[in-house]
């Protein structure tokens, strides 16, 4: 790309039909890290999403008829612009959502991988032949789909739902969430060099945004990534019109550590994988189940481990834990620090947070709370976890499915057999055995129970923007 060509990144604009748009009214989000004011985005308007709505389905009744080819290659364009810009997304990244920079490009390593690999499947028409007719199943695009992106990862969940909506003949319209709006407003004014008008637009708003799009007429299917609470009032609104939604919701992933692991190895990795993102993170580990006979060792390595996790600005080197997001779950997350002294809790690590500007929390162990206690049973979205024990196999898969929810879980254990065997009991979406939180684009990812509806990457993602079509052919 051409140094003239680079985006500017000290504007922030909607996309409607291939044009940049300011608002009547504006808004900003907050560096979470200073409390300091973000870059000014638009309020739509509901004549904004009329607009934007009418445009994504004109442009969906060209684009669904452009062979699949020619739309691989276009993502695959975009996909490199997105590359060559990847310094300026991971700056904007760090700044509007607080991740540490180390792990912003993570993140746009990931949503680079994730576009080309999404890119590159396909979905075969299935065939049937008889005597005297052809019998086909093919998948047709659905039309103009809504993307709902969360604040905790909004580039790599953004683009996760871009490429297969668009792969498919589909139109999008993506909605930021209002406390991240700035990096996905980039990435759509970005894909405009590669995509004719209407085909990927994005709306940034207030709280009325979300809800317009929803009831909205036009749209024939949401894709939603948020809290379980929000997806059922997205799955209540969608009902109204029978929109298709696909909903990836909260969850409460547990860990089982047998008594056979490498005690300071696996804590280390448990430690990483349930405060990476400060705990902003779906699938982080939520609850920490260790075999009896090891638990106090575990423990103590646990905390160990966690202990030299470093917490501040996501700008100064060797941070782990940048700060929590928004105003709004940090008072959530430190809603369960005060249940410390109400419910009597034994803290293991942490449990103070620091004073001053920023959203700042320590990471936490609370050890061996009750089973029905709210650290046990809630999701904190947040670096606070509890420490649990468990006595056998049996028990230990039955304190892991003793939830509402079913995203993730994974076993730890050098006996890979029996490992294997308890990861197949677990009641969740995606199971691993001595790793966690390691994703594959080329797999369908959904959550079990009240962790989700519908399935997305993978061959079965891009199925869920298209519907299935059955044609009984007469012989030629």
């Amino acid at each position: 790309m051409a140094p003239s060509d680079a985006l500017d990144w000290t504007t922030f604009r909607n996309t409607v039909d291939g044009k940049l748009e300011n608002t009547k009214e504006s808004r900003h989000s907050i560096n979470p890290a200073t409390g300091k004011p973000g870059p000014e985005v638009p309020i739509s308007s509901r004549e904004d999403v009329d607009r934007a709505c009418d445009a994504g389905a004109a442009a969906f009744k060209k684009w669904s008829q452009v062979p699949w080819a020619e739309r691989r290659k276009a993502i695959e364009a975009y996909v490199n612009a997105l590359e060559a810009e990847k310094d300026g997304f991971i700056q904007l990244l760090t700044q509007e959502q607080g991740k540490p920079l180390q792990f912003a490009r993570v993140e746009l390593d990931m949503s680079i991988q994730w576009m080309r690999s999404l890119a590159a499947l396909e979905i075969p028409e299935e065939s049937y032949p008889e005597d005297n007719k052809d019998v086909i199943v093919r998948y047709t695009p659905l039309g103009v789909a809504v993307g709902i992106v969360p604040w905790n990862y909004p580039i790599l969940l953004a683009a996760a739902k871009i490429v297969p909506c668009l792969l498919t003949g589909n139109t999008m319209i993506v909605k930021p969430s209002p406390f991240t709006p700035a990096g996905d407003l980039k990435l759509v004014e970005l894909a405009q060099r590669f995509f004719p008008p209407g085909v990927l637009q994005c709306l940034s708003g207030d709280d009325n945004l979300g809800p317009w799009l929803t009831a909205h007429p036009v749209p024939a299917k949401i894709s939603f990534t948020g809290s379980t609470f929000t997806g059922k009032k997205v799955m209540e609104s969608a009902s109204k019109t029978l929109k298709r939604v696909t909903l990836e919701l909260g969850g409460n992933d547990p860990a089982l550590i047998f008594e056979d692991v490498d005690i300071d190895d696996v804590a280390q990795k448990v430690a990483t994988f349930s405060f990476l993102n400060s705990g902003q993170i779906c699938l982080a580990l939520k609850r920490i189940f260790v075999q009896e006979s090891i638990a106090d060792k575990f423990l103590q390595a646990l905390v160990k481990a966690t202990e030299q996790l470093k917490v501040g600005p996501g700008d100064q080197p060797d941070v782990f834990l940048g700060p929590i997001q928004n105003s709004m779950q940090y008072e959530r997350v430190k809603g369960f620090f005060s249940d410390i002294e109400k419910e009597n809790w034994k803290v293991a690590a942490g449990g103070t947070n620091p004073s001053g500007p920023g959203y700042f929390i320590t990471p936490t162990i609370i050890d061996r709370p009750a089973d029905t206690s709210r650290i046990v049973t809630e999701e904190p979205f947040g670096p606070i976890i509890p420490f649990l024990t468990f006595s056998s196999e049996e028990d230990a898969v039955a304190k892991a499915n003793d939830t509402k929810m079913g995203l993730g879980a994974s076993v730890w254990s050098k006996d890979v057999k029996r490992a294997n065997r308890v990861a197949k009991q677990i009641e969740a979406g995606t199971v691993w055995v001595n790793t966690h939180f390691e994703l594959d684009p080329r797999v369908s990812f959904s959550g079990h129970k009240e962790s989700g509806i519908g399935s997305e990457w993978g061959v079965g993602g891009l199925k869920s923007y298209c519907n299935a079509q059955a044609l009984f052919l007469g012989k030629e």
